[in-house]
């Protein structure tokens, strides 16, 4: 007998998401708010709550202007966005209690980039155990908490790291 993993919120990925231009565009200069996915904004870069995680409070750090590549970043864009990576970890790892994280980029369709198209930095906090059998016998992921759960909670250790680029 098999059993039946109920994951609602993935059907708007399987349908894909109907908003016009690109995904990552809409969410620059929008202010961190309880029905926004965004976590801090910066004046080159912002941080952004991953809709499709791949664990429970994947984030992504996102240069504001629209590039598909690493060479296409100016040396401030550059310095924006990895010192936004660093400044994000801590306020990650504190409100996840994570032991670990991977942090990358995938960069064009080839190398697994859903949205090739806008560069964007990963970071996926990781657990002791936290992956087991399911993805490879069941062809799915548990998540541990939904989105709006992972949103509240990381909204408090980055509200820092918001109101720092606003002074």
């Amino acid at each position: 007998m098999s059993e039946v993993i109920w994951a609602p919120w993935r059907m708007e990925f399987i349908v894909k998401d109907k908003t016009p231009g690109c995904v990552l565009c809409n969410y620059v200069d929008v202010a961190p708010a309880p029905d926004k996915l965004v976590l801090a904004q910066r004046p080159l870069a912002y941080v952004v709550l991953n809709k499709y995680p791949y664990t429970a409070g994947h984030i992504m750090v996102v240069p504001k202007r629209h590039v598909s590549d690493l060479a296409e970043l100016d040396t401030d864009e550059s310095a924006a966005l990895w010192s936004l990576v660093q400044a994000s970890a801590s306020p990650l790892r504190r409100s996840t209690g994570c032991s670990g994280m991977n942090i990358g980029m995938n960069i064009g369709r080839v190398a697994g980039a859903g949205i090739y198209e806008h560069i964007h930095v990963h970071l996926v906090p990781r657990w002791e155990g936290d992956h087991n059998f399911i993805p490879v016998i069941g062809d799915a992921r548990v998540m541990p908490e939904y989105l709006e759960q992972s949103r509240q909670r990381l909204e408090i250790a980055f509200t820092e790291l918001h109101e720092e680029a606003q002074k």
